[in-house]
């Protein structure tokens, strides 16, 4: 945390509606907010750009993206973890859980090592030292479908700011892959397989989900209790499998695969969230439902990067368009998110809260950083 800040003669996105004013932080949190386009001494005169929450993004892949660039390419895990950092400061993300997959695949060329645990005191130690410019919790992407997710699971404490844990089941021929082809397409360029180990390792996803699936699930489920996390559901596909997510107590649901789910979790109060590179893209990259056809709907919640970060904040400019509504449409970025993942200090300019914010101009349809802000100190 640095000094006061001041940013004035700004319109102000606040949770209800668009304001002409100037908004401080002291001490890291926000003290006052003031309507009028009155610019105090030593303030930062914003000449109409938008001063927005800084964003809360609940699920991203960039982490893995920074420590493994390339397949089998193990990138040194403190500057990847530094770089994952600044580039989500950068477009205006303050903060983050980390997702970090746990459950592990132990043969053939779709094997995947465990590296949750190391990766995380990483983290841990470099948050402890200051070393991060936003605010970092963990998400544990629990794969159902693995050798060993609950040795992997119990390696975790309460003390290790899990936020989310997130059920995750990637057999093959349901939920996200119902299309074999589409699973194809990502596994077997990522992993180099041809068609025989592409085989081999859906033959291995199905033993494996026959013998450890009720029990990874059931487990996983305790697990994110002891630690005190949100539970997730993820690429539910069916009404039954929404109501199986309620009565695990679910809070939110990642990516819902179909119109029937999300209706379902509409039905059952459980909040939906949706990728925002589904939404600027116009389409799932594996052909399950748009999400924008869920935000004509009203059965869109929340939304997360997932594998493109600067894409959260454009998507949320892209709702606003459609909804004709900024306020709306700037809460399944802020104050959304932080609500499901229990987070009460941040998500809305209001005063009492964390000084999480971001200046934005417009240029055409594109949103332009001017600024961000994590506890009142200038990160991006």
């Amino acid at each position: 945390m640095s000094g006061d800040l001041c940013l004035a003669n700004a319109q102000l996105v606040l949770p209800d509606r668009v304001v002409v004013g100037s908004i401080t932080i002291e001490h890291g949190v926000i003290s006052q907010i003031t309507e009028g386009d009155r610019v105090p001494t030593g303030a930062v005169d914003c000449g109409g750009d938008l001063v927005i929450p800084g964003l809360v993004e609940l699920h991203t892949d960039n982490v893995e993206r920074h420590i493994e660039p390339r397949p089998e390419v193990d990138w040194p895990h403190l500057p990847a973890l530094i770089a994952h950092d600044a580039e989500l400061a950068s477009t205006g993300i303050t903060t983050v859980f980390d997702a970090m997959r746990v459950g592990s695949i132990h043969s053939g060329k779709g094997r995947y090592i465990d590296y949750a645990r190391k990766l995380a005191d990483e983290l841990l130690a470099a948050r402890a030292e200051g070393l991060f410019k936003i605010s970092h919790f963990l998400h544990l992407r629990a794969e159902i479908c693995s050798d060993s997710l609950l040795d992997e699971l119990a390696a975790f404490e309460p003390e290790d700011r899990v936020g989310i844990v997130s059920l995750m089941d990637h057999t093959p021929g349901q939920r996200q892959f119902r299309d074999l082809s589409a699973l194809k397409t990502y596994v077997a360029k990522k992993r180099g397989m041809n068609d025989a180990e592409f085989s081999d390792h859906v033959e291995n996803l199905l033993r494996l989900q026959d013998r450890f699936g009720e029990k990874h699930e059931a487990g996983a489920v305790a697990e994110a209790g002891r630690l005190g996390a949100v539970l997730a559901s993820h690429d539910d596909t069916t009404a039954e499998h929404v109501a199986t997510s309620s009565e695990n107590g679910a809070g939110f649901a990642e990516f819902p695969t179909t119109l029937e789910a999300a209706e379902a979790c509409r039905n059952h109060d459980i909040a939906v969230m949706m990728g925002a590179p589904n939404l600027i893209r116009g389409g799932s990259h594996s052909g399950n439902v748009a999400a924008e056809e869920l935000a004509k709907a009203d059965l869109l919640d929340i939304v997360s990067s997932d594998y493109v970060p600067s894409a959260l904040l454009l998507s949320a400019f892209h709702l606003a368009r459609l909804w004709d509504d900024l306020p709306r449409a700037m809460s399944t970025v802020t104050a959304n998110p932080a609500k499901a993942a229990r987070l009460a200090d941040r998500g809305a300019l209001q005063s009492g809260l964390r000084g999480d914010i971001m200046r934005v101009r417009t240029v055409g349809q594109t949103p332009l950083l001017h600024g961000v802000w994590s506890q009142g100190r200038k990160v991006g």
